[in-house]
């Protein structure tokens, strides 16, 4: 038989063929990784000299699913149904083979890979691999007898947990479920599965039994199905609004999981291709894509990265001491210098307390804490400490004076090639960096709170920022486990900007009658994880307006703070921070703060203007054209001209809906004449504020998207 494929090898010992599966860099299933695979599998059936298979991967990796960029390529129903059915004879033909097939899972086992592996009739899994189907977080359910398998290997009410939450399990998990049948040592696995090889060969094992199809003792009976299907789709219901791959899995369980395995197949293919053309798999696997993608920039393309091992960290508030949970746990050197030893001694609970999530759920024992807090984190009080560093991060007050005397003094301390960042969430980064001899040795690195969850790092460059200094900042970047979105030096930014972009519409609907309940409500609905008002209630009312008047001072008329904006900011109720803002927080649960809704009514009375009633659409519609808007003016302004990324930071840094896709891939969906004519619109009924960027009007009148059809 063939031995040697483009992305098989095959190795044959004493009646075993071992096939090595190596399709870089994952060993993701493209339509040609699994016609080889398939052609191999047949050329070992038909060879008289082999009695067995075994199918492994290269590196940590088994197989880690579809190639997505080939399946997002599928438009049409036929299409996707006849790719699903290829792949369905592929499997059906090992499952159902004349040989024992093993699988010899060496690392990560997901989506398509894990369907591969149900098909065979062995698992031995390395120790730590992860299995899992998660399928539904890129919009869709497995199509290729995930939905059918699993249950029948490890029950119906685990395969749930596992494909409509698209959770993974460890091997030792997968072990005590029996979704693998042995765990072994990374160095034992592949001499653990030729001996279960050997095992089928002696007639010991017998491949008959152990095909997965005919598996039925797992699964419940027609009640209790129903009973855990109705309770299912109640719960996902209150969790996944707005998606709908979970509740077609839970339909495929429903319609599916019979005696006639290959109808339930054919069901389970249709309600996969339901899946694939909607809206919301595109969005979602846009995001996935653009994700992979973010921070590989033509700029810093074959720029080698500085090494970073040490890292200053100035200030250990609640970002500082977050993002110092991110270079422990990152396998970094810290340094921790704040103003005084109170501060510094604050600063070291507070990052003790980051942990406080870990040390609960036992994913860390206080005794690793206590030797990665002595072992790799210094303090001190002294900027001198810092010479060392190979990057310096700064989250200090926020005063321009008090930034750029400490940089001052770095710049005489630290080495040249030391990268100087700023946290800033406001101060122009330029002008930070013009007191420094070599500025382009300084970049904004925006955390969001909480530094050490959140997953976006947003990263500002100045005007004269180096490229080898972004080039080690998106490094870094990663290193952190973050998602990095590179924008340039402005006001506010990106996120900032495009957030205030999308909640300032309220204050103009409010002036107009509109109750602020609706509001909130409105957007909730849309996908937001919270409000204008509750998101004021928590940033700052006071925060909000000062980066408001910032707007105004740097953006023109155009931001002009509101005259509510202004009544509303001089009642001193600043939010949670004072206890009461929009709501008031100190009862038992928030309330509507009188003091405010007294203004609000004031304002309307002094105006003439009665209660309106508005519709969710009519709310949503304002307050996504002000945020397509705002992103119009930051490309024009050269803030960002990537629409990938500038969704992506919005998603990963405010919670935008990933299912809708982004700001500006929502925008497409609207088409931009609808939204040029809403902003007219908005423009003589409310004023400047929602005056069309000149970008909208020539996309509207050319018929342009922010992205490619």
């Amino acid at each position: 038989m063939k031995t040697d494929y483009r992305t098989v090898r095959v190795e044959l010992k004493d009646g075993i063929a071992v096939f090595v599966l190596d399709n870089p860099p994952v060993n993701q299933l493209s339509g040609a990784f699994v016609r080889e695979i398939a052609d191999a599998v047949r050329e070992a059936f038909n060879d008289g000299a082999v009695k067995a298979l075994v199918l492994t991967g290269t590196g940590k990796t088994f197989i880690a699913g579809a190639d997505i960029t080939e399946i997002k390529e599928l438009t049409s129903r036929e299409e996707i149904l006849k790719l699903l059915a290829e792949n369905n004879r592929f499997l059906n033909a090992i499952e159902t083979g004349p040989k024992p097939v093993i699988a010899a899972i060496n690392g990560t086992c997901l989506g398509g890979g894990l369907e591969l592996a149900m098909a065979c009739h062995y698992r031995v899994a390395v120790k730590g691999a992860e299995l899992g189907q998660p399928e539904v977080q890129l919009g869709l359910i497995p199509g290729a007898g995930g939905t059918q398998r699993l249950p029948r290997l490890i029950g119906l009410p685990n395969a749930l947990e596992m494909i409509t939450a698209g959770k993974s399990v460890k091997a030792e998990k997968a072990l005590a479920r029996t979704l693998v049948d042995e765990v072994a040592e990374p160095a034992a696995l592949l001499e653990t599965a030729c001996q279960a090889a050997r095992q089928f060969i002696a007639g010991r094992f017998s491949r008959a039994n152990r095909v997965t199809r005919y598996r039925c003792d797992r699964l419940p009976s027609a009640a209790e199905k129903k009973a855990l299907l109705d309770f299912t789709r109640l719960m996902t219901a209150a969790k996944a609004k707005g998606y709908i791959a979970p509740f077609k899995a839970i339909e495929a369980f429903e319609k599916g999981l019979g005696y006639d395995i290959d109808a339930d197949l054919a069901v389970e293919a249709g309600l996969f291709a339901d899946c694939l053309v909607s809206d919301v798999a595109k969005n979602l696997i846009g995001i996935f894509l653009n994700t992979r993608a973010a921070g590989r920039l033509p700029r810093i393309e074959g720029l080698q990265p500085a090494k970073i091992k040490t890292v200053a960290m100035l200030g250990g508030g609640v970002m500082g001491s977050g993002i110092v949970h991110l270079l422990l746990t990152g396998g970094f050197n810290a340094v921790l210098w704040d103003i005084n030893a109170a501060a510094v001694e604050k600063g070291v609970a507070s990052i003790r307390g980051t942990f406080d999530y870990h040390l609960k759920n036992r994913k860390m024992k206080p005794e690793e804490l206590e030797a990665m807090i002595s072992g790799r984190l210094k303090t001190t009080t002294s900027l001198q400490e810092c010479r060392e560093a190979d990057l310096v991060i700064e989250a200090v007050l926020e005063n321009m004076q008090v930034k750029q005397e400490i940089w001052k003094k770095l710049e005489a301390i630290c080495r040249p090639e030391t990268i100087f960042a700023t946290n800033t969430s406001a101060l122009p980064i330029t002008e930070m960096a013009s007191v420094l001899n070599d500025p382009g040795r300084m970049i904004g690195l925006h955390f969001f709170n909480p530094a050490q969850r959140m997953q976006l790092l947003e990263i500002i460059c100045a005007q004269r920022t180096a490229d080898a200094t972004l080039a080690s900042s998106v490094s870094f970047a990663r290193a952190v486990k973050k998602i990095p979105i590179v924008v340039n030096d402005g006001p506010g930014f990106y996120v900032s900007r495009q957030l205030l972009g999308l909640m300032s519409g309220s204050v103009y609907l409010m002036a107009d009658g509109v109750d602020a309940a609706a509001i909130e409500a409105a957007m909730v609905d849309f996908g937001m994880p919270m409000g204008p008002a509750a998101l004021s209630d928590l940033t700052g009312i006071d925060i909000n307006y000062h980066v408001n008047q910032t707007f105004e001072h740097r953006l023109g008329a155009r931001w002009k703070v509101h005259p509510l904006t202004e009544a509303i900011y001089r009642t001193g109720c600043y939010g949670r921070k004072t206890g009461a803002g929009y709501m008031d927080y100190r009862g038992a649960t928030p309330v509507p703060n009188p003091t405010v809704v007294e203004v609000v009514k004031a304002y309307l009375t002094a105006n003439g203007v009665a209660p309106k009633q508005a519709s969710a659409q009519q709310i949503v519609e304002l307050m996504l054209a002000a945020a397509i808007n705002e992103a119009a003016f930051m490309i024009e302004e050269g803030i960002c001209d990537r629409p990938q990324d500038m969704d992506l930071a919005m998603i990963y840094g405010t919670g935008f809906p990933p299912y809708r896709g982004g700001i500006l891939r929502y925008a497409d969906a609207w088409g931009l004449a609808a939204v040029y004519r809403k902003l007219l619109e908005l423009e003589k009924c409310y004023g400047e504020h929602f005056a069309p960027a000149a970008l909208i009007q020539t996309m509207a009148e050319s018929g342009r998207r922010f992205y490619p059809a």
